[in-house]
């Protein structure tokens, strides 16, 4: 992509950042907590992962005292990543750990040695952004070593519209294949099954069930859901009884509808 491409959609994501800075929060549930410094965010493609990676490290650096970080390690999709939000993120005092200079628009399977270091050190909450599916995955199997147990969780982000995790059976090959091409095991799920801007109440209700029958099968929890803003404050989540992060999609690209 050309630099002036992602300098364009900077702008956008700043101001969508700041419009949201000061829009109403959704106060009916509680929100996502987490006892582990290293959060790894996991999907396949249309997952929506690389959103609830961002949407998760801002409401983090708005609601924690800890110094926040997070890496994009998305080397399988060039069009949505996490260092898109850059200059937003910063903004608010989150570390943003990719490329730089000519090696930030660069559609290469680039490891930078600061994610290593972050992970050792533990100092900071890390959230790492994994690309899709079992390919994207195997990047962290480099890292695995640098893992303590117990140190991190990894969450696998599920959208029941993609035709990969669409049942349980599916959902279970996508997590067994992952786990070995990571060599990590999961600790919980996230879910966020969407219809981008056709998502309804039902389209969220529905794969929320469908996440936690997989989570029956797996033995993982549920550990949050996620979905738009404008759709969580509906009474038909009134009953919800997990935390929710409220999302904005902030990853639009210029020819996508509110896009500027």
């Amino acid at each position: 992509m050309p630099p002036g491409f992602w300098k364009c959609n900077e702008y956008r994501i700043q101001a969508e950042f700041d419009r949201v800075l000061v829009s109403s929060p959704v106060n009916k549930h509680e929100r996502p907590s987490f006892i582990e410094r290293i959060l790894i965010i996991v999907g396949g493609y249309g997952s929506g992962k690389t959103e609830v990676a961002v949407n998760l490290s801002r409401y983090l650096a708005q609601t924690t005292a800890d110094k926040v970080a997070i890496a994009d390690l998305d080397i399988v999709n060039p069009y949505f990543r996490s260092r898109e939000t850059n200059s937003a993120l910063e903004a608010l005092g989150v570390r943003c750990i990719n490329p730089t200079g000519g090696e930030f628009y660069a559609d290469l399977p680039i490891i930078l040695p600061e994610i290593k270091g972050a992970i050792e050190r533990r100092d900071e909450l890390l959230v790492l952004d994994v690309g899709g599916d079992d390919a994207g995955a195997r990047v962290l199997s480099s890292l695995a070593g640098s893992f303590e147990a117990g140190s991190y969780e990894m969450m696998l982000v599920l959208n029941g519209n993609r035709p990969f995790t669409a049942d349980v059976e599916g959902c279970l090959k996508m997590i067994g294949e992952i786990e070995e091409s990571s060599r990590l095991k999961f600790t919980g799920i996230i879910s966020n099954t969407h219809l981008l801007d056709e998502t309804t109440a039902t389209t969220v209700l529905d794969g929320l069930r469908l996440a936690r029958e997989v989570g029956k099968r797996s033995g993982l929890a549920v550990k949050f859901l996620a979905g738009l803003r404008t759709l969580l404050g509906a009474t038909e989540f009134d009953d919800v009884d997990l935390p929710v992060l409220p999302l904005e999609r902030l990853l639009l690209k210029p020819w996508e509808s509110g896009a500027q």
